[in-house]
């Protein structure tokens, strides 16, 4: 088996002594704190403003397999991978070689959390939580990293919505954030780990009522310097994340945050390709607030600008600046053990999406079991927001 994360191997161990996976969810409550994790070796950042990034290398393990998959992007734009809502599908199945089609009345009518996916590829289909779809009755935020395997029957799709006060169509099938790959994104940490950690709708729309209230801010005019009334924040009209990031004003600011990681793209990426970088650890203001580690550097590579971009989104928006962090900080925060209930979830033979929750982090694991199985496609490590942090240890009182 490839190399396992030491702060998931005490939650899997038992399952791994049975010999068996479960396919629903399974909570286990974990042992002490794991030892600190010696497969990943943090190095200098790359700053942008209040944006720092920490590249994060593999120092152990071996990763083997991942360029086989597909990305969503990547399916959207071919047209191998078809989004609708589950309503207009009215139950989609495969004839024995051939592509999806209709038949039969299994979806019942549009949902907000649901969406359904087709794979219609030779190649199993990689889905990372935050990645966003557009159209539909609204823009949709995909709720958990998953794998779609090639020939599979459509699926339910567990999505949030990210745009209130809209249920009306705008288009029949879901499309990517944008045509180009370099103005790809999808959404910040603050509203991704309300959907990855709170699993609310509700909590999903505060963040992003939040969020599109600073790109207002951000959409407004900078006042000259002998100006004398404030500047109000631009109306930006809409109540989609999506539509939001895409306009103009917000995008250039994004942009602008992004620079010097985006401007040189392929000279970073052919950076990180020399470096066998696989992941990056985020900074905001100072800040550690969250680490994305892929296989290898190839997949980090292709989600590079999404990621960036949604990054430095999050660096635009208001708070508390503390001094820089260090490597060392940096690195701990990757070594940083995970103790408390563990939950899995997947699909027999094909990946396993397990949680482990400590009082500060939440770290999330996509593992793939398609041949060769063992492969950690994806690590999402992330630090709580202040209040979730403390409803967690019980010392908030809502």
């Amino acid at each position: 088996m490839a190399y396992k994360s030491k702060f998931l191997l005490l939650g899997l161990l038992p399952l791994l002594l049975l010999g068996f996976w479960l396919p629903g969810g399974v909570s286990v409550a974990a042992g002490p704190a794991a030892t600190a994790n010696e497969g990943y070796r943090v190095l200098a950042p790359i700053e942008s403003g209040n944006l720092l990034l920490f590249p994060v290398v593999r120092t152990s393990g071996k990763a083997a397999g991942s360029s086989s998959f597909l990305t969503l992007d990547e399916g959207i734009k071919s047209g191998q991978v078809e989004v609708t809502e589950a309503g207009k599908v009215q139950g989609l199945v495969r004839p024995r070689g051939g592509p999806a089609v209709l038949d039969g009345n299994r979806f019942r009518g549009d949902q907000v959390n649901t969406l359904v996916l087709v794979n219609n590829s030779n190649q199993p289909l990689l889905l990372l939580a935050g990645e966003i779809v557009t159209g539909g009755k609204q823009d949709r935020v995909i709720a958990k990293d998953r794998i779609v395997p090639v020939g599979s029957d459509p699926i339910d799709l567990g999505v949030f919505c990210i745009e209130p006060g809209r249920w009306t169509e705008s288009s029949a099938k879901f499309g990517a954030t944008a045509k180009s790959p370099v103005e790809s994104f999808m959404v910040q940490p603050a509203v991704r780990e309300k959907a990855m950690v709170a699993k609310d709708q509700q909590q999903v729309w505060n963040a992003v009522g939040g969020a599109i209230s600073n790109m207002q801010t951000m959409a407004s005019p900078t006042p000259s310097a002998n100006a004398t009334a404030a500047v109000e924040a631009r109306p930006l009209t809409t109540t989609s994340y999506a539509k939001a990031m895409q306009d103009t004003a917000v995008s250039s600011k994004v942009d602008e945050a992004a620079a010097p990681v985006m401007k040189s793209r392929e000279q970073v990426i052919a950076t990180l390709r020399q470096e066998h970088a696989v992941g990056v650890v985020v900074s905001v203001r100072g800040e550690i607030v969250w680490a994305d580690i892929f296989a290898d550097t190839d997949l980090l590579s292709r989600y590079w600008s999404k990621l960036v971009r949604s990054y430095a989104a999050e660096s635009l928006s208001p708070g508390q600046t503390h001094a820089a962090p260090t490597e060392a900080d940096a690195q701990h925060f990757v070594d940083m053990p995970s103790a408390g209930a563990e939950t899995s979830t997947g699909e027999v033979g094909v990946y396993r999406f397990s949680e482990v929750k400590s009082d500060v982090t939440d770290t999330f694991v996509l593992e793939s079991l398609l041949p060769p199985a063992g492969l950690e496609v994806h690590i999402s490590k992330l630090k709580l927001l202040q209040d979730d942090r403390r409803l967690r240890t019980g010392t908030l009182v809502r």
